[in-house]
C-alpha cells in the first residue's frame, strides 16, 4: 500500500510575531544558518553554551553503529549539578525555582537554593539505602515538589529513574519495576484529585506482595496524611531526610551514563522502556525550551502543565527549564477542581507569562466556554504552546484569541517520548505561525516526509515524518532489547533508496508538507483510513468537525465496510454554550454535510455519534483504539491508561441503544 496521504483540508490564516516581541527575541535568524553550515558543531556549540562540563568533551557524535548513537561521549557532567548547583553559585539561589500549587490550594514558594538543600539530602538518603550509579529506581508519586527533588536526587548519584505515572495500577507498576529491575520505589501515602484523597502507596504494596522483587525499600512522602499499612522495606520520606547530612558534592559522570528509563502508555506485551542519557538530552531540553519559547529566566514565570510521568513532564516541567534557570508552576491537580477556571486562576495568581499544555485541554476548555477564562486576568501570558496531538486549526484560534489575546505566538510542538525533546515547532519569535500547523524543524535537526520507498514526497503532498540523521536527545535504545529497538523505530526504511546514506528514524506519524515546505502533522499512520482507496488522515477530518460552531471536540476512526473498505465514523462532544442549539438539530446530518463541503464527498462519515466525553489517557492523548472497537463492534480492549475508566462504558451503551 502507497504512503502518501491525502491531503484535503487547507488553511491559509498566518501571524507573524509582533515588531516588539521579535526585537526582543532570544532566537535569531543565525540559528538556521549555523546549523546548516555545521550541524554537529552547532550542537557542540550549544553544548558547551548552555550546560557545565566537568570534563569537557572533544567528540560531538560518534555515530559507527548506527542505530546507537553516542553524543559527547568524552565528556563528563553531572545533571543535577546543571539545574541547581550552579544557579545557585551563579548568585540565584533566592530566584524561586518552584511556585507549588496543591489542588487543595496550599502553596509553596521553592527558591534554586532551598531545591539543591532538598535534593542534596535526598540524594545522600539513597547512598544511604545503597543505591549506586546505574542502579534503577521506581518513582510513583504525585505533582508534588518531591516528584522532582527524587528525579534530581537519582540523576545527582548517577543512578536511573524510572517514572511511573501515578494513575497506574498495581499490575502496570509491577511490569514496570520487574523490567528495570528496580532497587527502590520512592511514592507517597497519596495524592488529591478531583477534591478527593487518591491513594499511592496500596498499588505499590499490591505490586510488591509477591515477595519476589528486586526492590529492597519503598520510600514513602506524606502528603495526605491517610493511614497506610506498613511493611518492613517502607520508610517515611521525612523521617530519612533527617537522618542525613545535608550536603552532597555532585560527582561528574559520562555523557552517555543513562538518565532516565520512561515506559511507553499503551503497549500490549511487554513494557516498552524507552533509555535516554545525560549529555545529549539535556543539551538539547535546555536548546529548545530557551528559543522555542523565548525563555526569560530573569522575568518569566513558566508553567507546563504535563505530569511528570511522561517524557513532556521529564523535558519541559524538570531538566529543561531547570537547566536554563526558569521559574516555574507546578500543579497537582486538574483543571475543573475545586472549580472550572482553576487554571485561569493560577496564571492570574502568580503572573504566568508562558503557558505549554495539550489541544486536548484547550478543546475542554473550548466545551465550557470562554465566558470561563474571560473572569481572569490572563494579560501576563507572551509564549502559548501546545504538545500531544496535532492542534486543529480552529482549537489553535480559540487559543489565541481567547487565551493569548489576540496578540500571543503560539508554538505548536512536535517530539515523542522517544525523540526527548521538540523536534519540530516555530520559534516564538521568528516564526510566521500558521494555525494547526508544525511548522518546521528547529535548528540542528533534519526532518523529511518520505513514502514508502523513502522517496520525498515533494511539496503539498502527504506520507511518513522521517528524521534522516541522529539528534542528541535520541532515545540511545529500548531498555534490555536492541533487537526490538531496530525493529520498531529504524527497520521501515531499510533497503529503500531513502536510506542509501545510513538508517532513517520512523516516527509512526503521518505528515504533509505544504506549498511553503511547511509541516502538518496528521496523527498516527496506524490512524490513516482507507476509504475507497483514498487515505485520509483522521487529524484533517477532526479539524473539519471541531471547526464547526457547535463542536467542541471530535475523534475520527476508520471502521471496517463492505463496500468502502472502511468508512469514517466520528465521536463528537457538543460545546456545552451550544447545547440548546444543537438539541434542535438533526446534528449527525449537519455535521456530515459540513465535513462534505470542507473537505469532500469522500470524507463524510458514515455515522456520528454524540458523545459527553472522548476517551483520553491522563496525558490528554485520545485513544482511538478503544473507538475503534467499538465502531466495529467489538468488545473494548485494556481502559487502564484512560483518565476515567467508565467513559468506554457510557459511550458503548449509547451505540447500543441507536
Amino acid at each position: 500500500m502507497s504512503a502518501k496521504i491525502d491531503s484535503l483540508l487547507h488553511e491559509h490564516r498566518k501571524f507573524a510575531p509582533s515588531p516588539e516581541f521579535a526585537a526582543a527575541a532570544d532566537a535569531s535568524p543565525e540559528l538556521y544558518a549555523d546549523a546548516t553550515h555545521d550541524r554537529l558543531g552547532f550542537w557542540a556549540d550549544q553544548a558547551r553554551e548552555l550546560l557545565h562540563w566537568h570534563t569537557p568533551f572533544t567528540k560531538t557524535l560518534d555515530w559507527t553503529n548506527p542505530p546507537f548513537a553516542k553524543w559527547f561521549e568524552d565528556g563528563e557532567l553531572n545533571v543535577a549539578y546543571n539545574c541547581l548547583d550552579r544557579h545557585v553559585l551563579a548568585g540565584n539561589g533566592d530566584r524561586v525555582a518552584l511556585y507549588f500549587e496543591g489542588e487543595p490550594g496550599d502553596s509553596r514558594a521553592i527558591t534554586y537554593a532551598e531545591l539543591t538543600a532538598e535534593v542534596k539530602r535526598a540524594a545522600n538518603v539513597l547512598i544511604k539505602l545503597g543505591v549506586k550509579q546505574g542502579d534503577r529506581v521506581a518513582i510513583y508519586l504525585p505533582m508534588i515538589p518531591e516528584a522532582v527533588i527524587s528525579m534530581l536526587a537519582v540523576a545527582r548519584i548517577g543512578a536511573v529513574h524510572s517514572v511511573i505515572f501515578g494513575g497506574f495500577s498495581a499490575e502496570s507498576l509491577r511490569s514496570r519495576i520487574d523490567d528495570a529491575n528496580a532497587v527502590l520505589v520512592i511514592t507517597a501515602d497519596g495524592g488529591y484529585r478531583k477534591g478527593k484523597i487518591s491513594a499511592l502507596k496500596p498499588a505499590v504494596d499490591a505490586a510488591l506482595q509477591s515477595g519476589d522483587s528486586s526492590v529492597r525499600n519503598t520510600l514513602v512522602v506524606k502528603r495526605t496524611g491517610q493511614d497506610v499499612e506498613w511493611n518492613d522495606r517502607d520508610l517515611w520520606w521525612h523521617d530519612e531526610l533527617a537522618s542525613v547530612e545535608p550536603e552532597h558534592e555532585a560527582v561528574p559522570f559520562p555523557a552517555e551514563n543513562p538518565l532516565f528509563i520512561l515506559y511507553t502508555s499503551g503497549t500490549t506485551g511487554a513494557p516498552k522502556g524507552i533509555l535516554h542519557t545525560s549529555g545529549g538530552y539535556l543539551t538539547q531540553g535546555a536548546f529548545t525550551h530557551k528559543n522555542v519559547f523565548d525563555l526569560k529566566p530573569e522575568t518569566d514565570v513558566y508553567w507546563c502543565t504535563a505530569d511528570v510521568g511522561w517524557i513532556t513532564g521529564h523535558s519541559y516541567v524538570v531538566y529543561g527549564p531547570l537547566a536554563n534557570g526558569a521559574t516555574q508552576v507546578l500543579y497537582e491537580g486538574t483543571p475543573d477542581s475545586p472549580h472550572t477556571g482553576r487554571w485561569w486562576e493560577i496564571i492570574e495568581k502568580y503572573k504566568v507569562s508562558i503557558l505549554y499544555t495539550a489541544p486536548t485541554a484547550i478543546r475542554t476548555f473550548m466545551k465550557l466556554g470562554r465566558q470561563i477564562p474571560q473572569k481572569f486576568d490572563l494579560t501576563s501570558l507572551r509564549v502559548l504552546g501546545s504538545v500531544g496531538e496535532p492542534i486543529n486549526p480552529e482549537a489553535w484560534m480559540w487559543y489565541r484569541e481567547v487565551i493569548g489575546g489576540n496578540l500571543t505566538p503560539i508554538v505548536d510542538t512536535w517530539w515523542q517520548t522517544e525523540t526527548g525533546a521538540i523536534m519540530v515547532s516555530a520559534l516564538s519569535g521568528l516564526t510566521e505561525t500558521k494555525p494547526g500547523s508544525a511548522q518546521v524543524p528547529i535548528p540542528g535537526i533534519t526532518i523529511d516526509v518520505l513514502d514508502d520507498d523513502g522517496q520525498h514526497v515533494g511539496y503539498g503532498n502527504g506520507g511518513l515524518l522521517v528524521v534522516t540523521e541522529p539528534w542528541p536527545a535520541m532515545l540511545r535504545g529500548i531498555w534490555g532489547d536492541p533487537e526490538r529497538f531496530k525493529e520498531t523505530y529504524w527497520d521501515k526504511f531499510e533497503g529503500t533508496k531513502g536510506a542509501k546514506d545510513g538508517p532513517l528514524y520512523f516516527a509512526g506519524d503521518g505528515a504533509r508538507l505544504d506549498h511553503d515546505g511547511d509541516i502538518w502533522l496528521l496523527g498516527r499512520v496506524d490512524d490513516v483510513m482507507n476509504v475507497s482507496g483514498h487515505r485520509l488522515s483522521t487529524a484533517e477530518i477532526e479539524s473539519s468537525l471541531v471547526a464547526h460552531h457547535l463542536t467542541a471536540e471530535a475523534a475520527v476512526v476508520g471502521a471496517a465496510d463492505e463496500t468502502t473498505g472502511q468508512a469514517v465514523v466520528a465521536f463528537v462532544v457538543i460545546k456545552l454554550s451550544q447545547a440548546e442549539e444543537a438539541s434542535h438539530e438533526d446534528i449527525s446530518t449537519l455535521l456530515r454535510a459540513h465535513v462534505a463541503q470542507q473537505i469532500g464527498a469522500i470524507a463524510r462519515p458514515r455515522e456520528i455519534f454524540i458523545v459527553d466525553e472522548l476517551p483520553k489517557t491522563r496525558s490528554g492523548k485520545i485513544m482511538r483504539r478503544l473507538l475503534r472497537d467499538v465502531a466495529e463492534g467489538r468488545e473494548v480492549g485494556d481502559v487502564t491508561t484512560l483518565a476515567d475508566t467508565m467513559v468506554m462504558n457510557t459511550i458503548a451503551s449509547k451505540m447500543r441503544k441507536k
